[in-house]
Order: structure tokens, then C-alpha cells, then sequence
């Protein structure tokens, strides 16, 4: 019982976004007291904690959590009713926002791409001294990611469309799930990939 009940819970703010992973424990607690409700990760359904018990029964797969008195599903997604901190002052260093900030375009060739033919460049190379900083990385497709290498832009006789800099709006939080993620989770979960801040 200590274990179901130590298992993780993804936690979403009132518009959805994931914010925070929680234990079983706290996140019953948090829905008995009617702070959030707890999400059927199927076809997004919300629960009060009576309303779960009662889903409980009629469902016949996962995994339960039994009292002499009732019997209830462990939950895996939960969203609170009233939190809904999505803003920091900071605008923060993520993939996300690096990808918004240069509009899935090449900073060297200025061809827009699917996110999946883009990687993330390091200005002066990181295999030289340069930080995953605002002001040295930026966007790169493939192509001219292989021919620029190790090579700083000049000795590549590449230019960058703009330098890059940090941005000044704001961004949405969110949330690093680490290993600990769910396959129920998966379609909460791109928003948390894209926010995770980056390390220098």
C-alpha cells in the first residue's frame, strides 16, 4: 500500500500544462480537497473524489487502492482548479523558446523546417569554450550544421541572419519529468520537453 501510494502523479495547472509531479498521497489529498480533479487520461474526463470511487467500480483495469470502505483507481494525471501560473519573469533558456525565438528557421541558410530537421548550434563551438548561452545558440538545419562543424562562422564562411539574443517576452512554465514519465502522461508531456531550462 506505502508503495502505490508513493508512486508519481503528473500534476497540470488549470489550463492543462504540466506543472509538477506529485505522490499518489498528495494528489488524492489534493482532489479530496477539492483543489483539483483527477484526469482520465483516455478521453479527458475530470473527477471529484467521490466521482473516482465511483468510476473505480465500474472500471475494471489499474491499479487500486483498497480501505475497508471503498476500493479506488490509482490516479495518473491530475489538474488543479485554481493555480494557473503559466509566466515567469525570466524568459527561459529551453528549447522552446529558442525555437520561437528564431521562428524554426535556420539562422544560417533562413530555411524554415519541421522541428525534427533542426538542432540546436553553438555559435563559437562548446568544444572551444562557447556556453549554451541566449547569445550563442541558435537554430541550424542539418545541412548547414555538417558544414559549419566544429568552426566558428567566419572560418566556416557562414553568416548568421541575426545575432542572437535573449528574448523579452514572456514564457510558460514547465515541468522536467525526468524517467519517472507515464505512458498516460505522453500527451501532456511535449509542452514539458520543450519548456525544460537548458544548462549552460
Amino acid at each position: 500500500m506505502e508503495a502505490v501510494l508513493s508512486e508519481k502523479v503528473l500534476v497540470l495547472n488549470r489550463s492543462w500544462v504540466a506543472v509538477n509531479v506529485a505522490t499518489v498521497r498528495r494528489a488524492l489529498t489534493l482532489v479530496y480537497q477539492d483543489i483539483a480533479r483527477i484526469v482520465e487520461p483516455h478521453d479527458y474526463s475530470t473527477y471529484d473524489f467521490d466521482g473516482w470511487i465511483e468510476a473505480s467500480q465500474a472500471a475494471k483495469a489499474g491499479k487500486r487502492i483498497v480501505s475497508t470502505s471503498f476500493e479506488i483507481r490509482v490516479p495518473e494525471v491530475i489538474v488543479l482548479r485554481g493555480f494557473n501560473k503559466r509566466f515567469s519573469k525570466e524568459v527561459k533558456f529551453s528549447r522552446r523558446n529558442i525555437f520561437e525565438r528564431d521562428g524554426n528557421s535556420c539562422q544560417y541558410c533562413g530555411r524554415k523546417f519541421e522541428r525534427c530537421d533542426l538542432t540546436l548550434d553553438h555559435v563559437m563551438p562548446r568544444s572551444r569554450g562557447g556556453k549554451s548561452t541566449w547569445e550563442n545558440v541558435v537554430l541550424c538545419c542539418l545541412k548547414c550544421n555538417i558544414r559549419k562543424g566544429c568552426r566558428t562562422p567566419d572560418e566556416a564562411h557562414m553568416k548568421l541572419l541575426r545575432p542572437p539574443e535573449k528574448p523579452k517576452w514572456a514564457t510558460r512554465i514547465g515541468v522536467k519529468i525526468g524517467r519517472r514519465a507515464k505512458e498516460s502522461w505522453e500527451r501532456f508531456l511535449e509542452e514539458a520537453y520543450w519548456e525544460v531550462e537548458l544548462r549552460e
